[in-house]
């Protein structure tokens, strides 16, 4: 019954997680107990504690399994299709084109967190998880992400202001961000935000 449940919701080698798991008529010790006798028969593996995945055929006649980026996406920036966050800080603007630094700790902006700000690791990696200020879902999630970068663009930027112009228009321009959507969510930033988008000029490329 539950093999049946997990196939029908997870595709292979993609991240399960235990608390997400309801079946009427079965305790969560029961399920514990389901999910370890699946491990133990090999259709289930355990990647940490409270994250499965259904093993995927090679081949090369191994498996392939998840790891700690896609945990950490599925978690905290978008599963079944529920956008809850987005990435920040350094690791966007390495996205977006204006910064080369790689950092170590992928920064994250989630809703999907009780404290202001956590280090969590995951696997062998350590991410730094913001709680966002302001609920994040799929019709907001690229304006706040912009937003989020702009309170302090100079501790990430490479190049100059018409550099950063430029990425930030393409980023704009490919996720059809407005002036109206912007101007919903900007004021409940910080007011140092507003430097950055004069001096960037981006009410410029807004529609």
């Amino acid at each position: 019954m539950l093999y049946d449940y997990l196939l029908a919701n997870y595709k292979a080698a993609e991240p399960i997680f235990f608390s997400d798991i309801k079946i009427e008529g079965i305790s969560r010790p029961a399920l514990n107990q389901h999910m370890r006798r699946l491990c133990e028969e090999k259709k289930l593996e355990k990647y940490e504690p409270g994250v499965y995945y259904i093993p995927k055929k090679s081949r090369l006649n191994g498996s392939v399994g998840i790891n700690a980026d896609m945990v950490a996406r599925y978690k905290y920036i978008e599963r079944n299709g529920r956008v809850q966050g987005f990435y920040s800080g350094n690791f966007f603007a390495n996205q977006l084109g204006i910064s080369t630094q790689v950092p170590n700790k992928v920064e994250i902006v989630s809703n999907n967190i009780a404290a202001n700000i956590r280090e969590i690791p995951i696997g062998k990696r350590t991410f730094i998880i913001r709680k966002s200020h302001i609920s994040v879902n799929e019709d907001n999630v690229f304006v706040l992400q912009i937003l989020e970068l702009l309170k302090n663009l100079d501790a990430y930027l490479d190049d100059d202001y018409k550099d950063a112009r430029e990425k930030f228009r393409r980023y704009i321009d490919a996720h059809g961000i407005t002036r109206a959507e912007v101007d919903q969510y900007i004021r409940k930033y910080p007011v140092t935000i507003f430097k950055y988008y004069y001096e960037l000029r981006l009410d410029d490329v807004l529609a």
